[in-house]
């Protein structure tokens, strides 16, 4: 079978790093990943299936990985070599079409008890992720035992699929996934009805959460910072009620809540913390200067909500700790505790939000596996470049493999 593969190799790695940090994306070009042959994956417990893609995301932290940036806090976390990929529709053997959940947790991993954060729905928080019948990996596409969705096939186990309704586009059934990581961020972030929200950055990842936000959550007001003219149009439409530039974000909640400046960068004019600020700020870009940011527009008591995925940062904490600013992370997704006090899988509460807001609009663009050169430099660029989401389409791929079964 076809498949892009990371090998562990230093030399390769420092050379994407370096690529990847003159050209975003250009990692692809020069690092681990390679196109290979593989052999198709052997189901690692009785119960595992076979999936197909169809279609399989390219999201941040994938980019963050090809070009080096990943943090060295995941190296254990992860078994080598492995295929990346784990925002996936694609088919079983029966034809029956289903959407990858790919956190690995105790179920997958044949552990019994479970974990308590397992037992508990959050399966994102799992305590054995290196541990039981699997090799390391947090999720598909990072564990070399279950291979992962830029392939033509990988496995997976019963427990991470979810049937996909006929009325779904694959456009649609692919941003399932990330779309259930806003979600999540959106409930966890606990806006009080009437809040001042602040979304900082309109990737993929802050266009869905803005629409989370708008569905989950009673907000009075959502700021949104967005670089590019798509991306402002797109969080307007999604929920966004005043869109600005990154630079002007702390004027802009300034000006919304009615707070007052403490001070003045003398450079540009620019606040530089308010004496209030907004009641919540949910973070989906993860840089040092993002959280600066963050810091300097919540008020007193908020909450930062860190959704994007940092590396290493550098940061002044003493407004966190002055302020007594609630800083906490989202990752993933499992089950969620609703506000009438009801439970329901994120998954579902994510298949809602696609259909509601035609998320799958979102898929600008998707390249055949083999340009996955290409592929990886759009997605790096992808805001520049007016796209969102870019995709790898394995559907040719399939079919050119199937002929060339028929002609052994």
């Amino acid at each position: 079978m076809k498949a892009l593969e990371f090998r562990r190799n230093v030399p390769r790695f420092a050379a994407a790093r370096l690529a990847g940090s003159l050209t975003p994306g250009r990692g692809a070009s020069v690092g681990p990943l390679r196109l290979a042959d593989l052999e198709p994956p052997t189901a690692p417990g009785p119960d595992w299936v076979r999936v197909r893609p169809r279609l399989s995301g390219i999201c941040g932290s994938d980019l963050a990985t090809i070009d080096g940036r990943s943090a060295r806090y995941f190296e254990p976390l992860v078994s080598f070599p492995f295929v990346p990929g784990h925002e996936v529709v694609g088919d079983l053997d029966d034809g029956t079409r289903m959407v990858l959940e790919p956190v690995l947790g105790c179920v997958s991993r044949n552990l019994a008890p479970t974990c308590d954060p397992c037992s508990a729905g959050h399966l994102g928080n799992c305590e054995h992720t290196t541990f039981g019948d699997l090799e390391p990996g947090i999720q598909t596409g990072s564990c070399h035992d279950t291979g992962g969705g830029w392939a033509t096939a990988f496995s997976a186990h019963p427990s991470q699929l979810h049937p996909v309704d006929d009325s779904f586009s694959d456009e649609s059934a692919v941003m399932v996934e990330p779309t259930a990581c806003a979600v999540h961020a959106a409930i966890l972030a606990g806006v009080p009805d009437g809040a001042v929200v602040t979304v900082l950055g309109a990737g993929t990842l802050g266009l869905l959460t803005i629409a989370a936000l708008r569905t989950f959550a009673n907000p009075r007001t959502i700021v949104a910072t967005a670089r590019y003219p798509s991306q402002r149009r797109l969080a307007a439409e999604l929920g966004a009620d005043l869109v600005v530039e990154p630079d002007d974000v702390r004027r802009a909640v300034r000006r919304a809540t009615g707070s007052r400046a403490v001070s003045l960068a003398v450079d540009d004019g620019a606040v530089d913390r308010l004496s209030g600020g907004t009641d919540v700020v949910v973070d989906c870009v993860g840089s040092s200067a993002s959280l600066t940011d963050a810091l300097a527009i919540t008020r007193p008591r908020g909450r930062i909500v860190l959704v994007g995925m940092p590396a290493s940062v550098s940061l002044e904490l003493t407004p966190l700790w002055h302020r007594e600013i609630e800083l906490v992370g989202a990752y993933t997704y499992g089950t969620e505790t609703l506000p009438d006090g009801s439970t329901a899988r994120t998954f579902d509460l994510a298949a809602g939000l696609v259909r509601a807001a035609d998320l799958g609009r979102l898929v600008s663009a998707t390249y055949p596996l083999h340009r996955y050169r290409d592929a990886l430099e759009h997605a790096a660029a992808a805001g520049r470049r007016g796209a969102v989401k870019v995709a790898f389409d394995l559907r040719d791929e399939k079919e050119r493999e199937a002929l060339m079964e028929m002609s052994k």
